[in-house]
């Protein structure tokens, strides 16, 4: 039965098998990898692998476990307040999740195809974007005062506008070998907070 090892050195080895585990999905995809493929990245046995993870989902469970939380804190650690200056606020937002998403674009990507095939990490993936679409739609309404825009349920725009960075941090990094120039984060970071500025904080005219 796999288990959370309590000594050093099976800590060493649990993370030694999810570093080879990031590899071979990164490489395979998340239909193609296979806990032998994996045993093999890792230089040791298959009985070994199973005795600390059960299965393929099972790994991938754990590969994925931090970088739900590591994304929805980076992406609301910002110094300014949207309620005083939403530019920068959301600037510093979107920056944060980008490059995050661009440093784990590998398990990202892979995250996209499981999500695909296997209701678990589409019940997964569906909880994360629902967790930011939440904390956004609340800070508008608590802070701003915003319930809607012109006369467009607030959380429905919320929901289009991440799907958009969401989509776009897919297309320019997780699929990243496929752009013809690269996109710098920086940039990136820009062209996304301008149309959620736009959406949300464009002057009435």
């Amino acid at each position: 039965m796999p288990h959370l090892p309590n000594t050093t050195k099976g800590r060493r080895t649990r993370t030694k098998l999810l570093e080879a585990a990031r590899a071979v999905f990164a490489r395979d995809g998340y239909v193609g990898a296979t806990m032998s493929g994996v045993a093999t990245e890792a230089g040791m046995s298959l009985g070994g692998l199973y005795r600390y993870f059960g299965d393929k989902e099972d790994l991938f469970s754990a590969l994925i476990a931090d970088t739900h939380d590591d994304l929805f804190r980076v992406s609301g650690a910002t110094e300014h307040r949207i309620e005083d200056d939403p530019y920068q606020a959301l600037l510093e937002a979107n920056t944060g999740y980008l490059t995050h998403y661009y440093d784990n674009r590998d398990i990202m990507r892979t995250l996209v195809e499981a999500a695909n095939v296997d209701p678990q990490f589409r019940q997964f993936w569906w909880q994360m974007r629902n967790r930011h679409i939440d904390r956004f739609t609340t800070v508008l309404r608590v802070k701003c005062g915003m319930d809607e825009v012109d006369g467009v349920d607030i959380r429905g725009m919320v929901e289009a506008v991440a799907c958009m960075v969401e989509q776009s941090a897919y297309v320019w990094y997780a699929q990243e070998e496929m752009q013809a120039v690269p996109m710098p984060l920086e940039h990136a970071a820009q062209i996304v907070t301008r149309i959620w500025h736009c959406a949300f904080f464009a002057p009435e005219s």
